[in-house]
């Protein structure tokens, strides 16, 4: 089993595009990338810690490899917006891929020069790709939200 870390706005949207992947064994949402040990929701959303709305991804590569990841990443949000993803404004709605070991890094480079090369996009993409570092589960109630609610809601 290996680890994949990615923030890309609203992390109930983002948890729910991977946990329907082939592959992936288990998801959950948390914070990334601030300052704060052990940060609550409320103290990420004032947008103070430095810490991002991420989803951890615990997939076998036998099954799923990095790369699908990578694709299912950019796919979900819109790289190009610089902390903010629709109506979530605010830098722990920012787009980043954290990796774990210099193999995700170099994918996740490669992968974004390749998106970024297209004529998919008008402006740069603003992703960051960047080490990971302590991720802090959220609160239960954000686990598998999008899963808890009424048959057909969605997060996009």
């Amino acid at each position: 089993m290996k680890i994949a870390t990615f923030a890309a706005g609203c992390f109930w949207g983002v948890e729910e595009a991977f946990q329907v992947l082939d592959g992936v064994i288990e998801t959950a949402v948390g914070y990334m990338g601030g300052t704060m040990e052990n940060p609550t929701y409320q103290q990420v959303c004032s947008d103070t810690t430095g810490h991002a709305e991420v989803v951890e991804v615990s997939y076998d590569p036998q099954v799923i490899s990095y790369e699908r990841l990578l694709e299912r990443f950019w796919s979900k949000h819109n790289p190009t917006s610089l902390n903010r993803q629709g109506w979530d404004i605010g830098s722990q709605y920012r787009s980043v891929i954290f990796y774990y070991d210099e193999e995700q890094r170099q994918l996740a480079e490669a992968s974004k020069a390749a998106l970024d090369s297209t004529d998919l996009y008008e402006d740069p993409i603003v992703t960051e790709i960047v080490p990971a570092t302590a991720f802090w589960r959220a609160e239960e109630y954000h686990q598998k939200y999008i899963l808890k609610q009424k048959p057909g809601y969605t997060c996009s």
